[in-house]
């Protein structure tokens, strides 16, 4: 399907109406009372430019709206947009309408002041948070009870818009990233990393891996960091919390991945710090790791000062057959 996307009108205001309801519809209990509820789909262009944000309409080949976004500032959040009025028809979906719109929404944020972005999305939308979550929003804060005839409760999603930032992930957030975290892994995998996996690693394998990390930082067993670039999800690394009882001093940081398409951007270097500090804010003295010899890591490791406690011959199996050299390095954060 082929489509233009162009400006959002009030005249717009039946197709909106339309394309929401439609939406709704494919839910049971959510209810589109336009007048009683959101009047503002009457003039919906007007209501967003007078908060400062802009709205699009995507139209098919015969002029039909088959969909729509909207974006905003936040007055309560300094650099922050919202994503709103996101809608896709169902004959659009899977055309990258939908990327399409979100980008195009996504840049005009950041051209405005942008640094950060948020969006609301009801807790039985599933597919949708599928959507957002591949593109790098996590789940962030508290469920919202909405006082409306559908009873709603939303989801609140957001990411980094810009730059390189790596932030620690709560339960909710790690859950939620799970998808995106398992595409790393495989990718990362796939291009030779020692990451105790072999390749091929199945998508099915990851996920299960980041289900078992996101329980890990429910129970307090884990501390697990994710990093953007430029809005998308592109790194991880976490700090493994040995439990016993004269461990409390120490921890293991594993799992160190950068996406392959975004490697040589500073994002491995930015994670290795950013988890020494996230380390000293929680009291742990010590810190450990390991690596295979000679590869990236090793050198990205001496660089950023850890210190060789030794090497073991023949540690890890290659997907060839082979066996690689392990190095251990422990620091001080």
């Amino acid at each position: 399907m082929s489509f233009t996307i162009r400006p959002g009108r009030d005249a717009d205001a039946d197709d909106f109406i339309r394309l929401i309801g439609d939406a709704w519809a494919e839910y049971p209990n959510c209810v589109l009372d336009v007048d009683a509820e959101v009047p503002e789909l009457r003039a919906l262009a007007t209501h967003f430019a007078k908060n400062g944000g802009a709205l699009w309409a995507a139209e098919a080949e015969d002029g039909e709206v088959v969909g729509m976004v909207a974006t905003r500032p936040l007055r309560d959040e300094d650099e922050a947009w919202e994503i709103g009025r996101m809608y896709v028809a169902r004959a659009a979906r899977g055309s990258g309408l939908a990327h399409a719109l979100l980008d195009g929404a996504e840049r005009h944020a950041v051209a405005h002041g942008a640094r950060r972005m948020i969006l609301w999305t009801d807790t039985r939308f599933e597919s949708a948070h599928r959507f957002y979550e591949k593109r790098g929003y996590v789940r962030a804060g508290s469920i919202r009870i909405l006082d409306d005839i559908s009873k709603s409760l939303e989801f609140r999603y957001a990411k980094p818009a810009t730059g390189v930032v790596v932030e620690a992930l709560d339960a909710a957030a790690a859950s939620s990233a799970e998808r995106r975290l398992a595409e790393i892994m495989v990718a990362c995998v796939a291009a030779g990393a020692s990451v105790s996996y072999l390749p091929p690693l199945s998508p099915e394998v990851a996920r299960a891996f980041w289900r078992g990390v996101s329980a890990d930082v429910a129970t307090g067993r884990a501390v697990l960091l994710a990093a953007w670039c430029d809005g998308q999800l592109a790194g991880t690394v976490q700090l493994a919390l040995a439990p016993q009882p004269n461990a409390a001093h120490r921890s293991e940081v594993t799992k160190l991945l950068v996406d392959p398409a975004f490697r040589r951007r500073g994002i491995g270097r930015a994670l290795m710090l950013r988890v020494e500090q996230a380390a000293r804010g929680i009291g742990r003295r010590l810190l450990v790791l390991d690596t295979r010899a000679d590869d990236d890591g090793e050198r990205l490791y001496r660089s950023l000062g850890w210190q060789e406690a030794g090497t073991i011959p023949g540690y890890a199996m290659e997907a060839g057959g082979g066996l690689s050299d392990t190095v251990l390095f422990w620091k001080r954060p």
